[in-house]
């Protein structure tokens, strides 16, 4: 690991409870795995992968009000759920505290919670890794899911986005336009590609 890794780590494990710290340590190694696989930028990948949720045990109240402080949006859906927002907290904490100014690293740690429409390779292999790193609690299909990510990540992302949508609706939880708009965006494009 880098000294600049190896630095951020170690400020990161004291603002994360040791659940959450287990879980950005098995993001942060799944997302340099899959930006081997994939041919991307490790150095990159591993510090997106250690930062996507920088911002996650900041109490929910306080969220909302640093979102508004720092004149980040706050959609209906993050209003009702506020820990939504620590993935556009985060990019900001990451930009303002740990000094990060990749923008490819900020937009994989922005986008990690709702994906969007035409992701960078990093951005999806930020997303992907923060769902099926090794702690990560069983999810259906989560064998095929993982068997994607390293065979082809667009139909991964796909299959990510459809179980979640179907999980959200199946529990009535809100479902962020973000993250809808992103499903249909990978739909249509997997369908492209098989015509």
């Amino acid at each position: 690991m880098d000294l600049r890794i190896n630095k951020i780590n170690k400020k990161l494990q004291k603002k994360l409870d040791k659940e959450r710290y287990e879980h950005t340590l098995g993001v942060m190694y799944t997302a340099s795995a899959l930006a081997m696989c994939h041919n991307a930028n490790i150095g990159q990948a591993l510090l997106a992968g250690l930062l996507h949720d920088c911002a996650k045990c900041i109490p929910n109240d306080k969220k909302i009000k640093l979102c508004r402080k720092y004149h980040l949006e706050i959609s209906d859906v993050e209003q009702k759920n506020p820990s939504l927002l620590h993935a556009k907290l985060g990019a900001y904490i990451a930009r303002k505290k740990y000094h990060v100014e990749d923008y490819e690293v900020l937009g994989a740690i922005k986008s990690h919670t709702t994906g969007k429409p035409a992701m960078t390779l990093l951005e999806k292999i930020i997303y992907i890794a923060d769902y099926i790193e090794p702690g990560r609690v069983e999810l259906p299909n989560m064998a095929e899911v993982r068997r994607l990510a390293f065979a082809d990540i667009d139909e991964c992302l796909y299959r990510m986005l459809e179980d979640s949508l179907i999980y959200l609706k199946n529990r009535n939880l809100p479902i962020d336009k973000m993250t809808e708009k992103t499903y249909h965006y990978y739909k249509k494009k997997l369908k492209e590609q098989e015509e």
